[in-house]
């Protein structure tokens, strides 16, 4: 039975006794015939009157409630009932639909609001941008994306990632790099991946990163810095090579030869037979720093480690601050190169600033947030220099090679870590910093 019809049902059963009784009263009086059909025609009129009447008021307010809800439903948040109060129930109810309304209005407001960013960020932003459902189909791509697949967006989207080239971007470690050959174009990208839910179901965003031209640019920065540094040590060589050389040249063409001719050839030779070692120390140096062996891992104790190394250095005794017991996963050797790499040139810088043999290094180690932070502080005249002391061979020393700093952090690095110099804090010299993760 429906609603409405139930609600007359019951309106009609409410009245029946009052109804009945009348009647019967009715035509049990004194009336006339006439009288009694007109009082039988009123009384049920009435009756059935109040009963329809009641049936409208019950269903009318709730068709008008339906309809609210159908235009929430269909996306028109501007229609509004009335009769919102909050002393009846169907008040509180109009009251609390309106209110719905409202904050579904805003809702979908501040959605397209968000949409409309999103879509402007995807247009703007230099990474393709794609998104792919539950079965690794297509279903959201950005400019980027569209332009690096080489089609429109209604002739991609679909397709799954195997079919675009891009089926290997979807498994995998992420941040990862990658060679990939797609219609719009190929070369290294940097593949990260998230995600996101559309109508409740989980689907992936793949971000690629396009390396090929930062890498690039990185390449020709790297070799104008080397070309700088080879002709600058290339030079300091072959300068006073080429000026001896002419030099004694003129003293065998000289006829007479003056007395102490051999003493001359004998210095000319001894220089350039200097400046050739130092060249050659030099190409031995950057062949060093290209053919670093790859690190054996294993379980190095810090403190064993660092207490090992500074036993080594004997031109300076360098004080130790221990710190918690501590262990990464590492090759030893090369951990103790580094440092030993750091604390020479640590003591160096101390001799330097104190020639009066006062110059302290201290070495020590703490352990924050699953890294231990090694550091080396020097009392010397710290940095003197604003250029980068990590580039290949540069060098303050005189008899530097400049290549200690550039292999302590080719090593911090291989093993996840990194090494830094600065200035110490509130004191002379220089602090150099590494950082590596502890297994335990």
């Amino acid at each position: 039975m429906k609603h409405e019809s139930r609600i007359l049902y019951l309106a009609l059963m409410t009245g029946a006794t009052g109804s009945i009784v009348s009647l019967i009263y009715v035509w049990r009086s004194a009336y006339t015939t006439g009288s009694k059909i007109a009082l039988t025609v009123l009384l049920t009129g009435m009756w059935l009157g109040y009963a329809l009447h009641l049936r409208t008021v019950v269903a009318f307010p709730l068709r008008t409630v339906s309809n609210l809800i159908g235009a929430l439903r269909e996306g028109d948040y501007a229609l509004r009932a009335r009769g919102a109060c909050q002393d009846d129930a169907l008040g509180e109810t109009v009251w609390e639909l309106n209110a719905l309304a409202d904050f579904l209005r805003e809702q979908r407001l501040g959605a397209v609001e968000a949409t409309a960013l999103l879509r402007k960020v995807m247009v703007q932003i230099d990474i393709a941008m794609f998104g792919f459902d539950a079965d690794h189909r297509l279903r959201l791509v950005n400019d980027n994306g569209r332009q690096l697949l080489g089609g429109e967006e209604r002739e991609i989207l679909g397709y799954e990632a195997a079919e675009l080239g891009l089926g290997d971007c979807l498994g995998g470690p992420t941040p990862r790099v990658v060679d990939l050959v797609l219609p719009g174009g190929s070369g290294r990208w940097e593949v990260r991946r998230g995600r996101y839910r559309e109508k409740g179901i989980s689907h992936q965003l793949v971000f690629l990163s396009d390396l090929t031209r930062t890498l690039h640019e990185e390449e020709r920065l790297a070799w104008k810095r080397l070309i700088q540094v080879l002709r600058h040590e290339i030079n300091n060589s072959l300068t006073p090579i080429q000026s001896v050389a002419e030099s004694l040249l003129a003293l065998a063409l000289r006829q007479p030869r003056p007395t102490d001719w051999e003493e001359d050839l004998r210095g000319g030779l001894e220089i350039i037979a200097e400046r050739s070692a130092e060249l050659d120390r030099f190409v031995s140096s950057y062949s060093r720093l290209t053919h670093l062996p790859e690190p054996s891992p294993g379980e190095v104790d810090i403190g064993s480690c660092v207490r090992h190394v500074v036993g080594l250095e004997k031109r300076m005794a360098v004080s130790v601050r221990s710190g918690p017991e501590v262990t990464v996963r590492g090759d030893r050797g090369h951990l103790e190169q580094l440092l030993i790499n750091i604390i020479a040139n640590a003591v160096e810088a101390s001799t330097e600033g104190h020639p009066d043999g006062d110059g302290q290094v201290e070495i020590g180690w703490t352990v924050a947030r699953g890294q231990v932070e090694v550091w080396i502080d020097d009392d010397g005249p710290g940095l003197l220099t604003t250029n980068d002391p990590f580039i290949p061979f540069f060098t303050t020393k005189p008899r530097g090679s400049g290549i200690g700093l550039t292999l302590g952090r080719q090593i911090a690095e291989a093993h996840g870590g990194s090494l830094s110099l600065a200035p110490r804090p509130n004191f002379p010299g220089c602090r150099a910093l590494l950082r590596l993760t502890t297994t335990r």
